[in-house]
């Protein structure tokens, strides 16, 4: 079978089916913790928080060495990492709200700093005798191949819980999310929702840095919300949409690797993240590329056709060979320009509810109704048929349109 199948159908081997759960395990949390991030236009911290880790886990490394430990200690790097990131995003916090630097300056500067501080300790590190084979670098880029049960373990229990503290806090971070002024004015603890939000965050980060690495972990947060977020409106369905594309690119990322030995787990998991981003910037129907042109042209076809029908009802030549081609396209005028029996009957319908709408805004003032008037939407859409009848009387009978060349 073609290995690429095979490790689809989890039998190209025990790792590689390892991996695969893993990476998709990781993938859906990343992608469902990281939607409100994303919503909340603070995805840019997730990068603050993965580079904050580094010196944690060099500095974790130290500790356990010099304590007669174990230095390779996953739960240990973890917690090293882990309370880097914690001081990497309290630094953040603390220099937006104490200082007039704006949060992308302060993100860039933890960013940064925590970054090279952790290459020298790395450096350092190296240097050390039981540090040369200590294997940190794995962190920078990840280590998906070596994956162990245990890593799998995990991801799989951390993973869940972050995805499920964050389904329970959805309403409030979506609040926070869309309307941090409202939120605060209705009672939300606007900064414990912004901390939770971060601290489940981080949890990812921490959890998935021995799979992807520091540097990629980012685009598992990120590119995942983003993909699902041209696909539909509701935050919900963001959320759930953002761990299935993230846990679709986990898995067939690492399936790809595993039929290919040679090819970065890690990268290919991004790179097939980033393919799904593309397909949906291009054909998704909500947001999408494609969408946005075929509604464009739908609504350049509308204005034209009722502008052309009002110049037919007004007895006026129609000069613009885009509405002349729309109206011939609908038989609404034939190829002389002369109008079509429908022409006619189309036009005098346009005419008559541009003066239904004059005679509305006179007899309603409320802004709610008239104010839907854009010259597209049709009035039996807005008032009832007691209402357009109403109208009708105070205009009278309806006027023909004079069969009058169009061009």
């Amino acid at each position: 079978m073609n290995p690429f199948v095979d490790a689809l159908l989890l039998q190209a081997g025990y790792n590689a089916a390892l991996v695969a759960i893993g990476a998709g395990l990781l993938g859906f949390a990343g992608g469902a913790v990281g939607t409100f991030l994303f919503l909340r236009k603070r995805a840019l911290v997730s990068d603050a928080l993965a580079h904050a880790t580094l010196p944690g886990i060099g500095l974790a490394f130290i500790v356990m060495v010099l304590l007669g430990g174990d230095g390779r200690n996953l739960l240990g790097l973890l917690a090293g990492s882990a309370i880097s990131a914690f001081i990497g995003l309290w630094l953040v916090q603390w220099m937006t709200r104490a200082t007039r630097l704006s949060e992308d300056a302060a993100i860039g500067a933890v960013l940064s700093v925590f970054f090279g501080l952790g290459i020298v300790i790395l450096t350092i590190i190296q240097t050390m005798s039981s540090g040369r084979q200590a294997g940190l670098e794995s962190f920078l880029l990840g280590s998906t191949a070596g994956m162990l049960f245990n890593d799998a373990l995990i991801i799989a229990i951390g993973g869940s819980l972050a995805v499920l503290a964050t389904w329970l806090l959805r309403r409030p971070m979506t609040l926070v999310a869309f309307d941090p002024e409202y939120a605060a004015a209705s009672g939300t603890n606007v900064n414990r929702i912004d901390i939770a939000m971060m601290g489940l965050v981080m949890a990812v980060t921490v959890i998935g840095l021995k799979l992807v690495g520091l540097i990629l972990i980012i685009a598992l947060l990120i590119i995942p919300p983003v993909t699902a977020r041209f696909w539909t409106e509701r935050s919900g369905r963001v959320f759930w949409s953002a761990g299935l594309f993230g846990g679709v690119s986990g898995y067939v990322g690492a399936a790809i690797s595993a039929s290919a030995p040679a090819l970065p787990t890690g990268s290919i998991i991004v790179l097939v993240a980033a393919t799904l981003f593309v397909f949906s910037l291009l054909f998704a129907p909500v947001r999408g590329v494609a969408a946005a042109v075929i509604n464009h042209r739908r609504f350049q076809w509308r204005v034209h056709r009722r502008q052309g029908l009002l110049a037919m009802a007004r007895a006026e030549p129609i000069h613009e060979p885009f509405t002349l081609r729309v109206l011939r396209a609908e038989g609404l005028i034939r190829k002389d320009g002369v109008p079509t029996d429908a022409g006619r009957a189309q036009a005098a319908k346009i005419a008559r509810d541009e003066r239904r709408w004059d005679v509305a805004r006179q007899i309603h003032l409320d802004a709610g109704l008239t104010g839907r008037y854009d010259g597209l939407t049709p009035i039996e859409q807005v008032f009832t048929p007691d209402e357009i009848a109403e109208f009708d009387t105070r205009i009278g009978g309806p006027s023909p349109v004079q069969p009058q060349g169009a061009a």
